[in-house]
């Protein structure tokens, strides 16, 4: 059931990923030129728009569309399993529920949601660097110089193990939703809505809570 999973979770992701990092780069490459145009900083797009995909937008609105695709589709899926009785029938014949049906589920979005992270930070990018040097004109030797000379590879890190915590509370919500789906489809559908709905919420409040604990150690790292 393992690799099914990190099919589903992993590969069909990738088209909204790609999708939603390039835009994410190019409308902050938009909106911040404006910003540093009026003090004369627009050589500094480059580590405005990358720091904030690595540690901010890239994890978060990742997250967020996972959640909506996969968190969802995991709610939907285990409660018409339980609706159909499937979950009952695991049970007698003796098999673990949770073992056979959360734990693969739980560990692709814990390994793939991270790496599906990677990759929308570097499409959106190279997405905000073509954008930013073919319509802003803006230099592209300083768009990436002030990014080695802002971003750290700490920014980076944090903005990978903050998408860990992501994946972990988006499975664990979507598979407790599932296995508690009333009976019907509107049963079902109320599974997968507030399977989004609360998964958005814990991204938030896990990133709330990361950025505090991040910031101190930053501080303590770098003084």
């Amino acid at each position: 059931m393992l690799w099914p999973n990190f099919y589903q979770i992993g590969v069909l992701s990738l088209p909204v990923i790609m999708v939603t990092g390039g835009f994410i780069g190019m409308v902050l490459a938009i909106q911040t030129y404006d910003q540093l145009r009026l003090m004369h900083m627009e050589s500094h797009l480059g580590s405005v728009i990358n720091l904030t995909l690595v540690k901010e937008l890239g994890p978060v609105l990742a997250a967020t569309m996972l959640a909506g695709r996969v968190g969802s589709a995991i709610a939907a899926e285990l409660g018409t399993m339980r609706v159909t009785e499937q979950i009952d029938a695991l049970e007698a014949l003796g098999a673990n529920p949770v073992q056979y049906l959360v734990v693969p589920r739980f560990l692709g979005c814990v390994f793939l949601i991270p790496m599906l992270t990677i990759i929308a930070d570097t499409v959106g990018m190279l997405c905000g660097w073509a954008f930013s040097t073919t319509v802003l004109n803006i230099n592209s030797y300083y768009y990436w110089y002030h990014t080695y000379q802002y971003i750290t590879l700490f920014d980076v890190y944090s903005g990978i193990v903050k998408s860990v915590f992501f994946g972990a509370a988006i499975s664990l919500v979507a598979c407790h939703q599932g296995f508690r789906a009333k009976a019907g489809a509107e049963g079902v559908g109320t599974a997968a809505t507030q399977t989004f709905v609360y998964s958005f919420v814990f991204i938030l409040f896990i990133d709330f809570l990361a950025g505090l604990l991040l910031s101190r150690i930053s501080e303590w790292l770098y003084g």
